[in-house]
């Protein structure tokens, strides 16, 4: 608007200035000429406002299409991030699921050894006991000194209604009496076979063994999964001080900040994961441990520590599936911050 009032004023002022310039005589000629020219300068003025009202109409529902392009792609843009954090939560809630799983099976195989143990443990007595056996019945002689048959019967012969009188001045072998018919002293060999002075052989005692780690563990572990917590954590603070140097002692200490965890005692389970990360270097507990430790370390505020231990995990052991947990809690810490 401020530009057609712009041009008119400028062709009235050459309007004007022509009038005032022409002569006399060409005025009236000269003036429907100059009039029909401003005329149509008007029209083109009028054209031209007409395009440019037209030209903002255009460029204005342009603007509105493209803000409502934007509020679209805005919206789809939320919703495939949700869906990627659904997605997200999804992963880590079966990698959990699988690292239970994992777990349970590591428990399993820990049993499965102790047991093994166990068993080994048993077998060495019972071959232990035979071997005594064995040593006691290779010290009996093989038959009477005076010249009897080995294979002597050892209790008293019986008589047959036909059997021919024993002339001999001796008992009959293997009759259980002495020389003189009479039964022989308590103490003697039944079977004659060793001296008068000999000592009866005592039967082998078997003396009171600590019990193995593995029985010790295997115990602790049943009441742990029975959720009997104050015995297991009694057993396995047994079996600590008992094999401390155990491998299954790492397993005992694992389970401890378990049992803190879940009574609300995160300071006290740290320090027990921090035993199994620090003194059993080999054991299978290692990724959980430090995993679990990372959430005790969240659930008391330090976020830094905890970002430290689950960078700690990832690096050491990139394709377990606690490192794909531990990257599924820092992005949650990340978004927290």
């Amino acid at each position: 608007m401020a530009r057609s009032y712009s041009i008119r004023i400028f062709t009235a002022s050459v309007l004007f200035a022509a009038l005032t310039s022409l002569p006399a005589h060409a005025v009236s000629k000269d003036m429907i000429q100059l009039q029909t020219q401003v005329q149509q300068l008007q029209d083109a003025v009028a054209l031209l406002q007409k395009s440019n009202d037209e030209s903002f109409g255009m460029l204005k529902q342009l603007i509105q299409q493209t803000a409502d392009s934007v509020n679209s792609m805005s919206t789809t843009v939320n919703g495939l991030k949700l869906s990627m954090q659904n997605q997200q939560e999804a992963i880590g809630a079966s990698n959990q699921q699988l690292a239970g799983q994992v777990q349970s099976l590591n428990d399993s195989i820990d049993e499965l050894k102790a047991r093994m143990d166990h068993m080994e443990k048993a077998l060495g007595g019972i071959q232990s006991q035979q071997q005594t056996t064995n040593g006691i019945l290779s010290n009996l002689p093989q038959g009477n000194p005076a010249g009897g048959a080995s294979g002597a019967p050892s209790g008293p012969p019986s008589a047959a209604p036909n059997a021919a009188p024993n002339n001999s001045p001796g008992p009959a072998p293997g009759s259980g009496m002495d020389n003189s018919g009479n039964n022989p002293p308590a103490g003697s060999s039944p079977h004659g076979a060793l001296p008068a002075n000999a000592e009866p052989i005592p039967a082998p005692s078997a003396a009171p063994q600590q019990p193995s780690a593995g029985d010790m563990y295997r115990g602790a572990y049943a009441d742990y999964i029975s959720a009997r917590y104050p015995l297991a954590t009694s057993e396995f603070s047994d079996l600590i001080k008992a094999y401390p140097d155990d491998n299954l002692s790492g397993n005992a200490y694992f389970y401890l900040g378990e049992m803190a965890t879940r009574a609300h005692k995160p300071t006290v389970a740290i320090k027990n994961y921090d035993e199994v990360l620090t003194h059993y270097v080999d054991n299978a507990k290692i990724p959980s441990a430090e995993l679990h430790k990372a959430q005790a370390l969240i659930d008391t505020h330090q976020n830094d520590a905890a970002e430290r231990e689950l960078h700690a995990l990832i690096q050491r052991f990139p394709v377990s599936p606690e490192a794909s947990q531990a990257r599924a809690k820092l992005n949650s810490l990340r978004a927290h911050e």
